[in-house]
């Protein structure tokens, strides 16, 4: 099975992990391996980038970049929209690679393709929208304006759990904008970037344009590093933990480029006595699971109103007894393995630290025992001000408080250092409303009804706090890809200023 799959993308041993209009053939950096979370078998072999071969990638960018922002925008949208088509001809085949790379069960799988699809949809459209604006002037016979250009090479820094879609929400809406790309992926999931590359490759090339998209896979973080350096690179958008923004972050900032961080998050949950609870139970299940506990808006944090808590809490333990885990590409599996031993030790060494802090663990909180990187999914009554809640942990594990009153809930919401995603389950038009208000949830995004995760592309997704405050995809979020021009055009033989100011000679 999985052979097929490597011939049906042209992945052979020891692939290149460099792309600069073509394949490097030979690139001089760290070999890598892509292992099967679920068996530890390795997938395949990928050589990646020296400080030479990153060179070669960023002057092949800007080549690309000079050629593509003088193809008119729509004309460039229609690269894209065919770029849709590719994936989904081959969304089954991509979906069970990513699946098996990253450990994300298959339906999950098929849904970030699809997101990658609809990311081609959305920016295809777009393309024929990048507005400016027209602005009275206070002179006479003046016309003021606003346009939007190309901005130039964008860095692209993507972690193991979407191994696809980040790339399409940042590459797909740069590319319709008019920017060539340096995508540096996750070492963890590199046969995933370079099934993309030899899919879309024929295309670019067919259409002169090879030099649009480029990759720079390093063993490391030492390319990672390189983009954030490089006064070449006009946007560097990164999505990963904290920590990473963290380290990221002061070195564009010390060339003063600009940065679109999209970071880690400690979401939380909100079940009010109102709430539905049938509904309630089906999303903080799926947003505490999902991906085995490994989005950056995982549910990580669960607020029971006192009067619904203990009730909430039996159905939570029974609904985890049933989740089935296993192979994640297998019919009717719920949750796969996490990405690896290092992330399972993590999680367990958590749940110690949980346990010493007083917490009780009500269900899970074991590995299980394997070839691969499986856990039980974790649920843990949490003590007043547990310290160890304070920090993301990226994995299965969701700690449980009770609250009286919503303006306590909110407190606690709101009550960490991150602030990406978080939702309320009421049926109460005013408490909806509170939390949807400024005195509300801080975080970026504040949902009604829903979980924490599954996100829609028609919206920007990031956060605030240490979640970065970046925008990703939906909206007006083109913007950060293209740099902004005001003109002012003087149609007269006079020459007024502004602001009633008189200059004689």
């Amino acid at each position: 099975m999985f052979q097929k799959l490597l011939d049906k993308f042209n992945i052979h041993p020891n692939h290149s992990g460099v792309f600069a209009g073509e394949w490097v053939a030979k690139p001089s950096g760290e070999e890598i391996h892509s292992v099967n979370p679920s068996n530890g078998k390795v997938l395949g072999t990928v050589l990646t980038a020296s400080i030479q071969d990153y060179e070669k990638v960023l002057e092949n960018a800007g080549e690309g970049f000079k050629k593509w922002r003088d193809i008119p925008a729509p004309l460039r949208g229609d690269i894209v929209r065919r770029i849709g088509i590719i994936l989904r001809e081959n969304k089954a085949e991509l979906a069970l690679l990513i699946c098996l790379e990253s450990g994300k069960i298959l339906i999950e799988a098929k849904g970030e393709v699809q997101e990658m699809i609809d990311m081609c949809d959305f920016a295809s459209g777009l393309s024929r929208q990048l507005y400016g604006l027209t602005i009275a002037s206070e002179r006479p016979q003046h016309r003021l304006l606003e346009q939007w250009h190309p901005l130039g090479i964008i860095g692209i820094i993507t972690a193991f759990n979407f191994p696809g879609a980040v790339w399409a929400w940042n590459a797909i809406l740069a590319a319709v904008c008019g920017d060539s790309s340096v995508w540096k992926p996750s070492a963890k999931t590199p046969l995933t970037s370079i099934a993309i590359y030899n899919m879309i490759n024929l295309l670019m090339k067919s259409s002169g344009n090879e030099k649009v998209f480029s990759l720079c896979m390093g063993a490391g973080n030492e390319a990672g590093v390189c983009l954030a350096k490089d006064p070449r690179v006009s946007l560097l958008s990164a999505t990963g933990s904290c920590t990473m923004g963290r380290n990221l972050a002061p070195l564009v900032s010390a060339r003063l480029g600009r940065s679109l961080l999209e970071l880690g998050g400690n979401n939380a949950a909100i079940v009010c006595a109102s709430a539905n609870l049938e509904l309630a139970l089906k999303a903080v299940v799926f947003s505490a699971i999902g991906t085995t506990g490994q989005r950056c808006t995982s549910l990580r944090r669960l607020f029971l109103h006192q009067s619904i808590e203990k009730k909430f809490t039996e159905q939570l333990i029974k609904t985890y007894q049933s989740i089935r885990i296993g192979n994640p590409w297998e019919h009717g599996v719920l949750m796969g393995p996490l990405i690896s031993s290092n992330a399972v030790e993590n999680m367990m060494l958590t749940v110690i630290e949980a346990r010493k802090q007083g917490a009780n663990v009500v269900y899970g909180g074991i590995e299980i025992l394997s070839n691969g990187c499986f856990v039980e999914p974790t649920l843990i009554l949490a003590p007043e001000n547990l310290k160890v809640m304070q920090k993301e942990t990226f994995a299965p594990i969701l700690y449980i408080q009770t609250f009286k009153h919503l303006e306590e809930a909110i407190a606690l919401n709101n009550g960490v250092a991150q602030g990406l995603s978080s939702t309320i389950f009421t049926e109460s038009l005013s408490d909806s409303e509170y939390f949807l208000s400024a005195r509300g949830s801080d975080c970026g995004i504040a949902n009604v009804n829903l979980g924490t995760t599954g996100a829609e592309i028609g919206g920007a997704f990031g956060g605030e706090k240490d979640s970065g405050g970046g925008r990703e995809s939906g909206s007006d979020s083109w913007k950060n890809y293209m740099r902004r021009q005001t003109c002012t055009i003087n149609g007269g033989s006079e020459l007024p200023l502004a602001q009633g100011v008189r200059f004689q000679l």
